[in-house]
């Protein structure tokens, strides 16, 4: 099985790195505890993937995750296959010439916080709510020594894995589980949650979870929807918000910087902010032109909501662990 072959190639990478070693053995569990009735459709696909040629080239530190190779692979299933690990949400990929628009243009969000963060060369790296591991790969191509990704949604691990299959890359893993109930140790230089923190219902713990991840002085990179208010406010939609069913809490500045100092943060900065567009999110083909961002917000009042609430403004904050 490609994912076994993937987990026992990182382990086998970073042996030397006794404590990571650790974390991923007692993690890894989670593999044999999926229940999804999709699974094993989704192994099947990743079985049929094609061996990959022995010269290729990639690119990591890109705004599309590239692959490529002067050999033409015989029969190329590829696009019929990925387009059965659909709907693909964060990317761009280019597989071996087939290009996934992803609905996310997860570049952009790339953009704006890699000036800003610590540089990752040589640093153990985890992504929490990875999806299709996208930004694992962009932080191997900013000199990561190794990278992982927490990510429950099973379609999602299929795509990462394939992915990793397809490029031949064995510094990056995705553990099968949510942040709270992985085993979490202080072992991590970086920790991102980009996207998470208003999907949990209890975002402190979130953020005391996040630090349990982190080694002392360890760099926590946080993106999350805030409102726009210099008071100490949070949103709490009566339903939906944007068309999501599960947006909990959506904090002010004010009021999540003092989330994020009862957590046993320090320097806490905020690094962008910005409204979303439907330039970074949109439907495509590779998400069956499913809604979009576009089709959550109000036609006449695009600053607003369908529901009515302020349209999605998502900040980006870098704080340290103490």
């Amino acid at each position: 099985m490609k994912i076994k072959q993937k987990i026992d190639a990182f382990l086998n990478y970073t042996e030397k790195d006794i404590n990571l070693v650790s974390y991923i053995k007692s993690n890894i569990v989670f593999f044999e505890k999926i229940k999804h009735g999709n699974w094993p459709e989704l192994i099947d696909i990743l079985n049929k993937l094609p061996e990959i040629p022995e010269n290729i080239e990639i690119e990591l530190n890109q705004s599309v995750i590239c692959v490529k190779s002067n050999l033409i692979l015989e029969n190329n299933p590829l696009n019929i296959l990925l387009k059965k690990l659909s709907p693909w949400r964060k990317g761009p990929f280019s597989l071996y010439g087939v290009f996934i628009d992803t609905e996310w243009q997860s570049d952009h969000k790339w953009a704006r916080l890699a000036p800003h963060i610590t540089p990752l060369i040589d640093r153990r790296v985890l992504d929490v709510g990875t999806g299709s591991g996208y930004h694992l790969w962009r932080m191997l191509g900013a000199g990561a020594r190794c990278a992982v990704g927490i990510e429950p949604t099973v379609n999602f691990i299929a795509q990462f894995y394939a992915v990793a299959h397809l490029l031949g890359e064995s510094r990056a893993l995705i553990i099968p589980t949510t942040l709270e109930q992985s085993e979490r140790k202080p072992i991590f230089d970086t920790v991102f949650s980009m996207g998470v923190l208003y999907h949990r219902r209890s975002p402190i713990l979130h953020l005391q979870e996040l630090s349990e991840c982190l080694r002392s002085g360890g760099e926590l990179v946080l993106e999350t929807l805030i409102v726009d208010s210099q008071d100490q406010n949070v949103l709490m939609p009566e339903d939906r918000y944007a068309a999501m069913r599960n947006v909990w809490f959506i904090p002010s500045i004010p009021l999540l910087r003092v989330w994020l100092i009862r957590s046993g943060y320090i320097n806490i900065r905020v690094v962008n902010l910005e409204y979303t567009s439907p330039d970074e999110q949109r439907a495509t083909e590779w998400t069956d032109f499913k809604p979009s961002l576009v089709d959550f917000l109000d036609a006449e009042h695009p600053n607003k909501t369908i529901e009515g609430y302020p349209a999605p403004l998502r900040a980006i904050i870098i704080a340290n662990k103490k």
